[in-house]
């Protein structure tokens, strides 16, 4: 399970202009709580420094603010994966098993709980956020404050409009993912499959 997971709650992200005040975190945290479901494909690029082409895969996600994030893998193979509160789980023959929890990965998790539930001081704990433009075109930049996170991650980049559009992770050691959400849409409610991946 790779760490850009852990931030796709950013898709959660659903733009609300204010024309009185200037575009700030607690109007994008209240962004981030407001849907309850989010639909949408993904396009991901992993750029490794000894490989000359990126490596790309794609899929569907869902994403339910009381659930937690279903990650859907079509290419280059079928996999899915469940990240909620409990953990992270993969699907095989037998349904959904949780995957073995470490240190630097539980540390992910929550902070990708954070960003789900619309936790801006969940954030400022592990990073320094800049936030630039309005609710219809803005930029988040995360730079790490703690050591576990240094140790990952040089900088965060979330783009988006009405809805997150491309994540970028600048990894320390030179690596990078570039994320683009694309068809994504909001909804009020899961489909009766897509709620039983969730509890099952």
């Amino acid at each position: 399970m790779n760490r850009l997971c852990h931030l796709l709650c950013a898709v959660a992200l659903l733009g609300l202009s204010s024309l009185a005040n200037a575009f700030d975190l607690q109007q994008l945290s209240a962004q981030l709580g407001k849907p309850s479901v989010i639909h949408g494909d993904f396009i991901q690029e992993k750029h490794l420094r000894a490989l000359p082409q990126p490596l790309t895969s794609k899929g569907k996600f869902v994403l339910a603010k009381d659930y937690g994030l279903l990650w859907l893998l079509a290419t280059p193979l079928k996999q899915d994966y469940r990240i909620s509160t409990v953990g992270i789980a993969r699907r095989d023959a037998n349904g959904w098993q949780l995957l073995p929890s470490k240190s630097a990965g539980a540390e992910q998790n929550r902070l990708f709980l954070a960003v789900l539930q619309g936790d801006s001081s969940g954030l400022q704990r592990d990073f320094d956020l800049q936030l630039k433009g309005d609710a219809q075109a803005w930029q988040l930049t995360l730079t790490p404050r703690s050591l576990l996170l240094q140790q990952v991650f040089k900088q965060i980049n979330i783009d988006g409009g009405e809805l997150v559009q491309r994540i970028e992770l600048l990894e320390t050691q030179g690596d990078s993912t570039l994320l683009r959400m694309i068809n994504s849409s909001a909804a009020s409610t899961l489909s009766d499959a897509e709620h039983h991946d969730f509890v099952d």
